[in-house]
């Protein structure tokens, strides 16, 4: 009968240590038939983005299409989904009401804003989509991730308005509307408009819009 050969605990530790440290890597992470295994890595939603420095909404827009790195699109109307990366356009406050309420695939924007009250959209590398808009301060400063616990509701303004002078950019992924935009006085073609609608924590799987 064959002897079975009994090894000291920590010398078959130390063993095993050192056949560990020789293996190399690169045969750890190898796949059948030499192949490397990836993992897919998965797109984020970019975060919300807030200039809280002070001046005209002109100049106001101007930092924020600074900070996006955009440019002013070369077609008068494209769709979303085929304009180019670094790049902006505007889209009427009632077809982004619509697009956002109804979960539309696309959005169709126009180089130059059909109105005064019009919503700026900018299309960043990587192809995501920030909605453009104005908020008060404090609620401005609660839609970054690491302030937004949970969802929070937001009232996003067309133009800067004393109740709203802080601009803000904010992931088209992560908006759920369920509501139109509401003129801020009735009796004028030209006023601006506030739309209230959830701003989420995590990219809203139902709708691609901005994606």
């Amino acid at each position: 009968m064959s002897r079975i050969l009994r090894v000291p605990l920590p010398l078959a530790l130390s063993l095993l240590i050192v056949t560990f440290v020789c293996v190399p890597a690169r045969s750890l992470l190898a796949a059948p038939e030499g192949k490397t295994e990836v993992f897919p890595v998965q797109k984020a939603a970019p975060a919300a983005i807030v200039i809280e420095r002070t001046g005209n909404e002109a100049e106001l827009r101007r930092q924020m299409r600074i900070k996006n790195d955009v440019a002013e699109l070369s077609n008068e109307t494209i769709r979303f989904s085929e304009a180019p990366v670094g790049s902006f356009g505007f889209i009427a406050a009632q077809s982004l009401g619509i697009a956002l309420v109804t979960q539309s695939p696309d959005l169709v924007l126009e180089r130059v804003a059909p109105t005064s009250i019009a919503y700026e959209i900018h299309k960043i590398a990587g192809g995501s989509g920030l909605l453009v808009g104005f908020m008060d301060r404090q609620t401005a400063s609660r839609i970054s991730p690491t302030e937004r616990p949970k969802n929070l509701r937001i009232a996003l303004y067309s133009n800067s308005v004393d109740k709203a002078p802080v601009i803000v950019a904010i992931p088209l992924t992560k908006v759920m509307a369920d509501r139109m935009p509401i003129r801020l006085d009735p009796k004028k073609s030209d006023s601006p408009v506030m739309l209230d609608m959830d701003l989420l924590t995590t990219a809203n799987r139902k709708s691609t819009v901005g994606q």
